[in-house]
């Protein structure tokens, strides 16, 4: 098995049955925000995608990438993931793509001879309503392009036999805490748990599966916009949490493990080979450590016009917004029972424009109306410039997770936890999308089974999103840390100190052995 980087989450993956292209993006995503770093803009792409088969693991815009897809070969079998919803689907359908193979989650297919599987996750916290991972075996090697899934187990794919070459994700893709209105401080400390977070996870997931190999793709991207430089790992901010390749790579040599690829977009690694060679295009240090932010900045330069083109795209200014957006977002409110539940609340939104003035606003969660903010007092608050805001209504765009959140281009404030139910509902503002949510937070409930950790006894099932905290749990001065995705609980009352809700069952491991007796 050889297999080509891309760059992100791209690869090329040449089988003895057949080749597999996984998430070829190449254009910028979320409102320009984020390149492919290094760039592979300059990769024939016309000839990569001369493919067997093709894999889009989920709607983000850094996987799915419709203008380049347009690119790829419409003879190739697309390896769907079995989502809830049919919005993959119908997006590669209207791309062109006609030979669609419908895989079952967890199942493994025969292809001709490769051997096929995709776990599908399908909370509403994951990705765009659904992320995947992919594993392959053409009857010499097996992988697991993992991508950045985060599934509470790897033991799936472990049953099916030794895995020769894992690639996982290392690196942040989120907006926190830099959009957060902290002070440089708290933004640091936060940056600094998060980083260290991400590692951890990512070498838990290495040792789970304990692959011959292992490629950390899909991260970081770059900011080649000069309002977001900031978010570029120069390596001179210990809180930044988009470390680069490079960078966890060391990470894994200081830990012990030298059995770590880089694959830039171009490097070619032969994994049948003898200690798994790579070829790179070009020196890799031409784009690391000192040399980084001048091969940023020629990457900016390039990239200019292309960034000026996107943003003339988004004003528009004959948007009346307020009603425009109380007509499309109101409805959707009075369905959203379990959400608005969990919100509570006023949520406020402030369309921010110095010239043509601000546009304050607020989703009443209780009252179930959207309408102007009259002063009152919200727990959670974005603010957006308003040309952004007008886009999402001109384009109708259904996710603002994957658009205008990932983004960063806006700016965040809560009082108190994070609440998932906030976000939840902002990637949900389509009536398909909702129901499933909805449905799916309903049918959720506690996990009767028990065990101790550190002299408590806690449900076994984290409240968050059902990881085997036997696993991921660690206890530490009465409080609990999921590992998994960083949420805590303290102990002595169960209460959860991350988000609104989510109460963890727990007690002294004496009491319940005295109750027992």
């Amino acid at each position: 098995m050889r297999v080509t980087g891309l760059g992100h989450a791209s690869a090329l993956i040449e089988t003895a049955h057949g080749s597999v292209l996984c998430d070829p993006w190449v254009n910028p995503a979320y409102f320009g925000s984020w390149f492919p770093f290094p760039d592979n803009s300059e990769l024939d792409w016309d000839e990569i995608g001369k493919v067997d088969y093709l894999y889009v693991s989920h709607l983000h815009r850094d996987h799915y990438d419709p203008e380049n897809l347009k690119r790829i070969s419409k003879s190739a079998t697309v390896l769907l993931p079995e989502y809830p919803t049919d919005e993959l689907h119908d997006a590669l359908r209207d791309l062109g793509f006609t030979k669609i193979f419908r895989t079952t989650n967890g199942v493994v297919h025969d292809l001709d001879g490769l051997k096929v599987m995709i776990q599908a996750l399908i909370s509403p916290t994951d990705g765009p309503i659904g992320d995947s991972s992919l594993w392959l075996d053409d009857g010499t090697t097996k992988l697991l392009n993992q991508n950045d899934a985060r599934p509470t187990e790897l033991s799936a794919f472990a049953e099916l036999g030794h895995v020769d070459i894992h690639m996982l994700q290392y690196s942040g893709a989120i907006w926190y805490p830099m959009v957060y209105e902290l002070t440089d401080h708290a933004k640091q400390v936060f940056g600094e748990q998060k980083r260290a977070r991400q590692f951890d996870r990512t070498i838990r997931y290495i040792d789970d599966l304990k692959a011959t190999w292992v490629v950390p793709i899909a991260g970081p991207p770059c900011f080649l916009d000069e309002q977001l430089w900031q978010f570029n790992d120069l390596g001179t901010d210990p809180g930044n949490i988009f470390p680069d390749q490079q960078v966890f790579l060391d990470h894994m040599a200081e830990k012990g493990y030298d059995n770590g690829r880089l694959l830039l977009p171009g490097s070619v690694c032969d994994f049948a080979a003898d200690g798994a060679p790579v070829a790179h295009p070009y020196d890799p240090a031409t784009v690391f450590g000192e040399n980084k932010e001048p091969y940023l900045r020629a990457y900016a330069a390039r990239k200019k016009d292309v960034l000026e083109a996107e943003k003339a795209s988004w004003a528009h200014p004959e948007i009346d917004l307020l009603p425009a957006l109380k007509e499309w977002i109101e409805p959707l409110m009075r369905q959203a029972d379990k959400m608005a539940e969990g919100i509570n609340g006023p949520v406020r939104l402030t369309a921010v424009d110095a010239e043509r003035g601000d546009v304050d606003m607020v989703l009443d969660f209780v009252a179930r109306e959207f309408r102007a903010w009259d002063g009152e007092r919200a727990r959670y608050r974005f603010s957006a410039p308003r040309e952004l805001l007008e886009h999402l209504v001109a384009i109708h765009e259904i996710d603002w997770v994957n658009s205008l959140f990932l983004s960063c281009r806006f700016s965040a404030a809560r009082v108190g936890p994070y609440n998932e139910f906030v976000y939840a509902f902002f990637k949900c503002l389509g009536e398909e999308r909702l129901n499933y949510a909805e449905g799916w937070y309903a049918e959720q409930s506690t996990d009767d089974e028990d065990t101790e950790l550190d002299g408590w006894v806690v449900q076994r099932r984290c409240p968050h999103l059902k990881a085997d905290l036997q696993r991921f749990g660690k206890v530490e001065d009465g409080v609990l840390t999921c590992q998994m995705h960083g949420w805590k609980w303290r102990l002595k009352d169960g209460s959860c100190l991350t988000s609104v809700g989510h109460p963890l069952r727990s007690s002294p491991a004496g009491e319940t052995a005295a109750a027992q007796a």
